[in-house]
């Protein structure tokens, strides 16, 4: 991730969830929220009720190697907070980056639209 950092903060979280807008999908649920400076940053939640550790956690990877493929897509300056959902627990690479892309053109948030 060139241009992103990560959330690992509680509060973090909690500032997104909170003062961010939201939309979701069938798999994902992702939350933006401006941070003033020129770099993203990306937290991904996943729950015990998607899997076991194996399956959250490749989840995890696949939403960040999907980011980190498309990040030039993306605006800068931006909280992301994504929510990997019960129903994503089989998904494979395709499904989840087209999830991803899909939440990023309902916030507007993609500089082309894929």
């Amino acid at each position: 991730m060139r241009f992103s950092k990560s959330l690992r903060k509680n509060n973090e979280f909690q500032r997104v969830y909170k003062n961010g807008v939201s939309y979701a999908n069938k798999f994902l649920v992702m939350y933006v929220l401006e941070n003033k400076s020129t770099l993203n940053r990306i937290g991904i939640s996943v729950s015990k009720k998607v899997g076991n550790s194996v399956v959250r956690h490749r989840l995890k990877r696949l939403i960040k190697e999907s980011y980190r493929l498309h990040e030039e897509m993306f605006n800068s300056g931006l909280d992301i907070v994504i929510v990997i959902r019960v129903n994503a627990g089989s998904c494979n690479y395709e499904l989840i980056k087209n999830a991803l892309l899909h939440l990023a053109n309902l916030h507007k948030i993609t500089i082309k639209n894929n």
